[in-house]
C-alpha cells in the first residue's frame, strides 16, 4: 500500500513538472488580454447578482 502511494505521488510530481518546464511567461499583451477579460467576467457576474439583489428588494413575497 505505501509503495502505491509512493508511486502515485512520484508520477504526480513528474507530471507537475514537465508542465512548469513546457510553460513559458505570457507577454504583456497576452496578459493585458486576460486581465481584461477577468475584469469582464467579474462585472457581469456582479451586475447580474445587483440586478437580482434589486428584483428581490422590490418583489412583493
Amino acid at each position: 500500500m505505501k509503495f502505491k502511494i509512493k508511486l502515485d505521488l512520484k508520477n504526480r510530481l513528474q507530471n507537475y513538472r514537465r508542465v512548469l518546464t513546457i510553460a513559458e511567461k505570457p507577454t504583456f499583451e497576452e496578459f493585458k488580454k486576460t486581465a481584461r477579460i477577468c475584469a469582464l467576467g467579474i462585472i457581469g457576474i456582479g451586475l447580474i447578482g445587483f440586478i437580482i439583489y434589486i428584483i428581490a428588494l422590490w418583489a412583493p413575497f
